[in-house]
């Protein structure tokens, strides 16, 4: 009889400590899930953008990445002046703004050159307007702040020094998060955009549209761009397609060009708007450009 009052005490004891154990865990675990995410609210960790070679905010916030075209309102201004290429070694203010909000937001940004592995110029200042530049990797990046994070309507600025040299086509990889505020990483939407930008035509040498004897068409049944030009060398083709507010709106790469008379077409998404844009076009470091009507 006091064999059998043992083993049941023993069992009671041994289903209080497992008890106890699992909620010390489940204490822990909620701790740790509500204080990583409050300390990204002070600014996302380094490398979360989604270029190539990194990951995205996903690997902190529950849930799948979406497209962030229209939800980034991106901006490369000089004085208040949008602009679609760069002159070597000039600065910019660059700004950020998403289209819907939520409770809290967040976002971090870096540029690369066309090859996706090096830093395209650097990220000088915040002029404390909710940004801050972090760096790692030999990377420089741009995050919100602990306070820009919490207003629904926040825009961030932060500038941009180009690289000193041409070094062709640039991109800007953006990746923000649309959080409930929740303290918790599930409930949050990750976006994500892409934004090339090109040299300054009228800094670089022999880099005129005669030169190439470049057109670009639109074609309203086939909803394509047709390109034609001459090139005397071979060299990567980027096509970027700007609206009149300087956003980047959707781009294309190509391949490698010929020596020669090229023709390309480029077709583009069924849900863009119709009206004017503007076709930025890369052949290695050369830039040519033309306007197109959407209908």
């Amino acid at each position: 009889m006091k064999k059998s009052y043992l083993l049941v005490a023993i069992g009671i004891t041994s289903i209080a400590f497992i008890g106890m154990q699992k909620s010390g865990v489940e204490k822990i675990e909620k701790y740790f899930a509500k204080n990583v995410h409050v300390k990204h609210a002070a600014g996302a960790l380094a490398g979360k953008t989604g270029a190539p070679g990194e990951p995205n905010c996903t690997e902190c916030h529950a849930g799948t990445t979406q497209d962030g075209t229209a939800q980034h309102t991106f901006a490369v201004l000089q004085g208040l002046n949008p602009v679609t290429n760069y002159v070597p070694g000039a600065t910019y203010n660059v700004s950020l703004q998403l289209a819907t909000h939520d409770v809290k937001e967040g976002f971090e940004a870096t540029v690369l050159d066309v090859t996706n592995d090096v830093m395209a110029g650097t990220f000088t200042g915040a002029n404390g307007l909710g940004t801050q530049i972090v760096s790692a990797g030999g990377k420089d990046y741009a995050t919100h702040t602990s306070a820009s994070n919490s207003s629904s309507n926040q825009f961030w600025i932060w500038e941009w020094q180009a690289p000193a040299t041409d070094v062709g086509p640039v991109k800007f990889y953006i990746a923000s998060n649309k959080a409930d505020g929740n303290a918790a990483t599930g409930g949050d939407i990750i976006y994500l955009s892409q934004h090339l930008l090109g040299v300054n035509t009228s800094s670089l040498e022999e880099n005129t549209q005669e030169d190439f004897n470049f057109v670009a068409g639109y074609s309203p049944e086939a909803n394509k761009v047709f390109l034609t030009f001459n090139s005397l060398t071979v060299g990567n083709m980027y096509f970027n397609l700007v609206d009149l507010k300087g956003n980047s709106v959707f781009t294309y790469d190509l391949g490698e060009s010929i020596i020669g008379e090229n023709d390309e077409q480029v077709a583009l998404p069924s849900d863009l708007d119709a009206g004017i844009y503007l076709v930025h076009f890369f052949v290695g470091n050369k830039a040519m450009s033309s306007q197109i009507m959407v209908k």
